[in-house]
Formats: C-alpha cells, sequence, structure tokens
C-alpha cells in the first residue's frame, strides 16, 4: 500500500508539472498572437494611410500641375496634334512588319 501511495504521489507531481508547463505555454502562446494582432493593426492602419497617399498622388489635377510646374510642361498647339485611329495604327503596323 506504501508502495502505490509513493507511485501515486509521483504520478499526481508528474500531471501538476504537465498542467503548469501546459499553462505556461498557452500564456506564451496567447502573449505572441496578442502581439500578432497589434502588428496586424499597425500594418492595416498603414495600408489604409498608403492607399490614401496613392489616391492623393494620382489625381489629375496633380499631376498636370506637377508637369506645368516642375517639368515645364505645356499644352500643345492644335495645329501639332496629330490623330490617329486605332485601324491607321494597325495599318501603319502592318505595313512594317510590326502586327502583334
Amino acid at each position: 500500500m506504501f508502495k502505490l501511495n509513493i507511485f501515486l504521489v509521483f504520478i499526481l507531481i508528474a500531471c501538476a508539472l504537465g498542467v503548469v508547463t501546459s499553462q505556461h505555454m498557452v500564456r506564451k502562446l496567447f502573449m505572441a498572437l496578442e502581439n500578432e494582432k497589434e502588428i496586424e493593426r499597425k500594418l492595416d492602419v498603414e495600408w489604409g494611410r498608403l492607399q490614401l497617399e496613392q489616391s492623393t498622388l494620382i489625381m489629375h489635377g496633380r499631376i498636370e500641375h506637377i508637369a506645368r510646374e516642375h517639368l515645364k510642361m505645356t499644352v500643345p498647339a492644335a495645329a501639332s496634334m496629330q490623330i490617329v485611329s486605332i485601324n491607321e495604327a494597325e495599318d501603319r503596323l502592318d505595313a512594317k512588319g510590326l502586327k502583334p
């Protein structure tokens, strides 16, 4: 009977250590999960900011302003413009042997 009690005490200690170890692992994993959630929130905020910045950068008025002010570009005169239809462009490519 005494040997059985000693054996059961050792089993009890092993189970208690298993519970403590598993609780510790759960806490570590929970902390890692919360850390990853915080990173996800920060990345979502940055993604939204980048989308807003991109939509601002591609606005037609801003592009035109930069072209005029920084690149010193101007709208060409109507006499120097040529309008090429799609059929005419395809014919020119055919003549040069460059048809896609």
